[in-house]
């Protein structure tokens, strides 16, 4: 799934927001949300970690900012102003083909319009890229560890953090959008060894949010997530790019998947957009897909505010 870019417009608004949030801060006001929180997804070593990687590093690359070498993964948890919190939380998965991870555009910006929408945005660094001994025609298994364990940690920390267990959701793009569909459709599956009390939580997202997906053209692939998609899997919103060079046709065939299971679920195919726009504001029609996707939490009453 390749990974491009488009141009830094009006973003910055955007990207002060995820800033504002990543600096230190006073304790929170009604109107100012706290600093970002960032846990460990593992108590110890990730499971399933095999070879050896440079350490991790930015790649000197503008304007996203792609993460390369992850091996410590972890969750940067992003809360919405006291005033506007609704309870509901999602564990943003950026994407970068399975190689790097493009946290700005891709995590962090995501994270501060969830705020803005009052969900608690929690980005997921998981690891990348590929690890030795991964089968070619197989995606790597240590991102979807990752997740799992990150939709249970979050589930875990609900009394603590006043979030709804039963509004625990998924957004990912591209290659994250892979990994949330597998999360969505897989989290009947152990897929590492069960540590502790947390894993006894369930590891199913309640909602999932799909944007420009890839890995799901070739249902001949062991892992694809449209073999996995039952009456159990959660509701979806998927949206995509006519033009993109990661076929929409992996939204369309997910799309098709849900409705054959009985699942809710909305698909937005928009003219033009291209691959890795994320939610930066351009003269193109995919850049309302942040407002429809809003729309859509609203009608799926996932955005009622907390008792």
């Amino acid at each position: 799934m390749p990974h491009r870019t488009t141009p830094r417009i009006g973003v910055l608004a955007l990207v002060g927001l995820a800033l504002a949030g990543a600096s230190p801060a006073a304790p929170a006001t009604a109107e100012e949300p706290a600093a970002p929180l960032v846990l460990d997804v593992w108590p110890g070593p990730p499971p399933g970690e095999v070879g050896k990687l440079e350490p991790e590093k930015y790649l000197d690359e503008k304007p996203v900012k792609r993460l390369a070498n992850v091996s410590h993964p972890t969750l940067t948890v992003y809360r919405p102003a006291p005033d506007k919190d609704t309870g509901a939380s999602v564990v943003i998965c950026p994407g970068g083909g399975y190689f790097i991870l493009a946290m700005d555009l891709e995590g962090e910006e995501v994270a501060a319009w969830l705020n803005s929408i009052g969900v608690t945005g929690i980005v997921l660094k998981y690891r990348v890229p590929r690890r030795e001994g991964t089968p070619d025609a197989e995606k790597p298994i240590q991102p979807l560890m990752d997740v799992q364990r990150a939709v249970k940690l979050v589930r875990s920390k609900a009394a603590e953090w006043r979030l709804d267990p039963a509004r625990v959701g998924v957004l990912g793009f591209s290659a994250g959008g892979h990994l949330s569909a597998a999360a969505s459709t897989r989290f009947e599956e152990p897929v590492y060894p069960q540590k502790d009390d947390v894993d006894k939580l369930s590891a199913r997202p309640d909602f999932a949010v799909l944007i420009y997906p890839g890995g799901m053209e070739d249902k001949n692939e062991v892992d694809n997530p449209l073999l996995r998609v039952s009456a159990r899997t959660p509701p979806m919103f998927l949206a995509h790019a006519g033009d993109d060079g990661v076929s929409p046709m992996n939204s369309v065939a997910m799309y098709s998947a849900l409705k054959q299971a009985g699942v809710p679920a909305e698909l937005h195919i928009y003219a033009t957009g291209g691959h890795g726009f994320g939610l930066r504001p351009s003269d193109k029609p995919c850049s309302t897909w942040p407002k429809r996707c809003e729309e859509w939490l609203r009608t799926m009453k996932l955005l009622t505010p907390k008792p």
